[in-house]
């Protein structure tokens, strides 16, 4: 059962990664961000969703033929036929897109399971028919090659690395246009909250930067009485 609330989920879904990486780093947290992944489609919604995860290993060819694929047991189906509805599955393949971490055959089942998204630090084959399909998906770039050939999945929904951050089961996963972001499970809520508070007063910001040609000093960050003022006036206004 998740324990994402729907209303962390819906909030997290109307602010951006800079932000929450922000709010992060406030906190001490400096490493959330994965580095060299991108979504694979433009202007797609935000991604949100707990993470479920699987881990890969460097290949041994003698312990992956092709013909691994027909046990159901084997870790990369296992984990697309477990990751739960709503859930983003991440995967850690090394930092290496040598050889892709899935194709769109497996991405389609995740769809079609309600995944809310998929992320890897390798990358995608058939990456231009994954990037036509309404699931968020992340990667470092198109991969065509079997992941036999250099990754060999080991273990499911365990703490990884992905992309030289770690990821630990049920950790939020936010991804938008900048990339993805990782929040500790037990943080979600509140950087949630607090995001929805940022991202307002960013908005005034914007607004006053824009649209009346306001200096940043004293705005932004807001050190002078006056900016405070103003915002509360104007949230009130809006």
């Amino acid at each position: 059962m998740s324990s994402l609330s729907e209303t962390t989920r819906a909030t997290l879904k109307t602010v951006s990664t800079a932000t929450l990486c922000t709010l992060m780093y406030k906190r001490g947290l400096r490493n959330q961000f994965i580095q060299g992944v991108a979504p694979l489609k433009s202007g797609q919604a935000t991604m949100v969703g707990e993470a479920f995860t699987l881990r890969c290993i460097p290949a041994r060819e003698d312990l992956n033929p092709l013909s691994v694929f027909e046990d159901p047991g084997h870790p990369q189906r296992r984990a697309v036929e477990e990751c739960p509805a709503g859930a983003v599955m991440v995967i850690d393949s090394r930092k290496d897109a040598r050889a892709a971490s899935a194709g769109s055959i497996l991405v389609a089942r995740l769809m079609v399971r309600g995944a809310a998204g998929i992320v890897t630090d390798g990358g995608f084959r058939d990456s231009q028919e994954i990037s036509e399909m309404p699931i968020p998906a992340f990667h470092q770039r198109p991969s065509a090659p079997t992941n036999l050939t250099l990754h060999q999945p080991i273990d499911v929904n365990v703490p990884i690395g992905c992309g030289d951050v770690a990821v630990f089961p049920g950790d939020a996963i936010v991804g938008d246009a900048d990339g993805v972001v990782v929040i500790p499970s037990h943080l979600t809520d509140e950087i949630a909250r607090d995001a929805a508070q940022m991202t307002l007063f960013e908005e005034f910001v914007i607004e006053q930067v824009r649209d009346r040609g306001r200096s940043i000093i004293g705005l932004y960050p807001p050190t002078h009485p006056q900016t405070k003022a103003d915002f509360e006036r104007w949230r009130q206004e809006r």
